[in-house]
């Protein structure tokens, strides 16, 4: 069974690297589990295309009844748990976009264990539009993405507005400056993230409205990563979401955070996504109250320069 669960991260993930982060195991122990599961299936199911996976016809099919598979186990779990003397474990799986997985999933997360601490959490990361697929076919019990989300069988729950800071090294020449504008990032030499997500496309789009160039030495899908970098005196600037940004983060990188009057007007919500059926599970039902909760009083924030 452990061997079919990971196959169908893998195929979820679309890369035995991701995959392998996502279930804690090294990337020969989860191809060896792939393997496994494929001798004694007896068939292929994936074929490998230089650095690519691809399923094959007979990988779809058992994909499909991984899922179905999984779906009951949880099911199940959940079920013989109410059975269970002393403290009940419930298991619930929450589909994230990565930059909601790295800005916003831990602390709500952190705020919903403190009432229910025998909370079993998984995670499963992909693209906003791949992670409401996950949410109405089932793989996942709950959504977060930086998006409001209007698809029928959906209901969306919005959380707060988020946008972009220009954060810079404490020693960076801007770090100074009285006022900033998003002409002033033509040609800076920044570090960005990666491509595809929600707040990479902003970007994209406020550098084309502005016909603004900056000079991007390198792209990165880790909030950690960047901020490591930026923050190693090589005189890059990056732009991250104000909801990643915290005063002890920024302290102990000896940062600074400017905001730029264009990047505060260019909002996105970051929304929880469910299904009705998804809500009638009682673990479901009490982690969107205490993501409603949590966000709906006041978050202590970094001072922000103007």
């Amino acid at each position: 069974m452990e061997d079919l669960f990971a196959f169908a991260v893998v195929v979820e993930q679309r890369s035995l690297n991701k995959a392998s982060v996502v279930l804690n195991l090294s990337q020969p122990a989860l191809s060896r589990k792939i393997k496994h599961l494929e001798d004694s299936l007896g068939v292929a199911l994936f074929e490998r295309k230089g650095k690519r996976l691809e399923l094959t016809r007979a990988g779809q099919v058992c994909y499909e009844f991984a899922v179905d598979m999984r779906k009951l186990h949880r099911d199940m779990t959940l079920a013989i748990n109410q059975f269970k003397n002393g403290e009940n474990t419930v298991s619930m799986t929450i589909g994230a976009s990565l930059t909601t997985l790295q800005s916003t999933l831990p602390d709500l997360i952190a705020h919903y264990t403190r009432e229910f601490p025998h909370t079993d959490i998984h995670a499963l990361t992909g693209k906003t539009h791949e992670v409401v697929t996950f949410v109405k076919e089932g793989k996942v019990d709950v959504g977060l993405v930086a998006s409001l989300i209007q698809t029928p069988g959906l209901q969306c729950v919005p959380l707060f507005d988020d946008h972009l800071c220009l954060v810079l090294s404490a020693e960076h020449p801007y770090a100074e400056l009285k006022s900033l504008q998003m002409k002033d990032l033509h040609d800076l030499p920044m570090i960005l993230f990666s491509k595809g997500t929600w707040y990479r496309v902003m970007m994209d789009d406020l550098f084309q409205n502005h016909a603004v160039f900056p000079n991007v030495k390198m792209e990165i899908d880790s909030f950690e990563a960047i901020i490591r970098l930026v923050s190693s005196g090589n005189m890059a600037a990056t732009l991250l979401p104000k909801s990643y940004l915290r005063s002890p983060l920024l302290e102990h990188n000896e940062l600074c955070v400017r905001m730029l009057p264009e990047l505060t007007a260019a909002k996105r919500t970051t929304s929880l996504i469910y299904t009705e059926r998804a809500a009638a599970d009682p673990a479901v039902r009490a982690f969107l109250d205490k993501g409603r909760e949590y966000f709906s009083g006041e978050r202590v924030r970094p001072k922000l320069v103007p």
